[in-house]
């Protein structure tokens, strides 16, 4: 079923009502799947200015949009097009496509590298929103974004190839029927080898801070190895998704993860044995919900990674 649209052909303003199949959805989900090409950046502006609203009402990113309500959008199409432009060189298409570690009819799983962008920003001109032209394949539609992982965080990013796994998937991260698994490298050790961190969290200024009353956040993590206690390698899984969540979880826990600037200070700066990145990686997604038989992609840790836990002496178990 086609949504319903209606444009002011004056205004070039457009008012969409939302189907069912969408009612529950974040906006900003809503964005990354049907405005692929609109940055988070400037996808805030737009709401901050009250150029979209819901129901004729401001919104933020994270508003649940319900069935047969009203999202009026600005004119899109022009930006849209200038940051949809098929000028990919060579060298740029085969590096996106290195990066591809699973592909079938309905998706592409890539292994992002820390410091690469998934949408570009203000400052960002490199991202993999405008690699996606190189990785048609035998489609005629370039694949969409279904959701994001920081720039400095390395690991498994999903794109959908065609409409309808864009509306699966999105609806799985939404529900977070997708099972997520995140290697994080920390300074400490928890004292419970496995557990549940349960603390809501609030954005406060530019970080995401633990806060009586924030929105729930949960995120369960097991300890796999650990140098006297000094540094651990974690696996971490996030039950709800908050910005952030595990980086600010795990430094609420007393072990913030190597290399986080935002979570950990200047530390990093004096471990002149390690690669200066964040040492957070995407590991492992378990699609078996989705594809009704056991399907789990895993993605290799970064070569500095590897080299990181070497030299601490940490040993990655299954």
């Amino acid at each position: 079923m086609q949504r319903k649209k209606v444009v002011d052909k004056m205004s070039g303003v457009t008012i969409i009502k939302i189907k069912a199949e969408d009612d529950g959805i974040r906006l900003n989900r809503w964005f990354l799947r049907e405005y692929p090409s609109l940055s988070l950046g400037r996808l805030q502006k737009l709401l901050r200015t009250k150029q979209i609203k819901v129901d004729g009402k401001k919104a933020e990113t994270s508003t649940r949009l319900t069935a047969g309500q009203e999202l009026r959008l600005p004119p899109l199409d022009n930006e849209k097009a200038i940051k949809t432009a098929d000028n990919i060189s060579k060298n740029d298409a085969d590096y996106i496509m290195s990066l591809v570690i699973y592909k079938d009819k309905d998706i592409i799983a890539l292994n992002k590298p820390s410091g690469l962008a998934v949408q570009g920003g203000t400052n960002t001109t490199r991202h993999i929103d405008g690699f996606l032209e190189a990785l048609k394949f035998e489609n005629n539609e370039k694949p969409k974004l279904v959701h994001r992982i920081d720039k400095e965080t390395s690991g498994i990013l999903l794109l959908a190839r065609n409409r309808k796994s864009a509306e699966v998937l999105t609806k799985a991260f939404r529900e977070h029927s997708l099972q997520k698994t995140y290697l994080a490298l920390v300074r400490g050790c928890p004292q419970q080898l496995s557990g549940e961190i349960n603390l809501p969290l609030e954005k406060i200024g530019e970080k995401m801070e633990v806060v009586k009353g924030g929105k729930k956040a949960v995120t369960t993590y097991k300890v796999l190895d650990n140098a006297a206690k000094k540094y651990a390698l974690l696996a971490a899984s996030p039950l709800t998704g908050r910005t952030h969540q595990i980086r600010a979880h795990l430094e609420a826990l007393g072990c913030p993860i190597l290399g986080d600037n935002k979570y950990y200070g200047n530390e990093r700066v004096r471990l002149k044995e390690v690669a200066d990145k964040l040492y957070l990686h995407a590991y492992k997604i378990d699609l078996s919900v989705i594809y009704g038989k056991k399907t789990v992609i895993c993605a290799e840790l970064p070569k500095y990674y590897k080299e990181a836990c070497e030299f601490f002496g940490l040993e990655y178990k299954k």
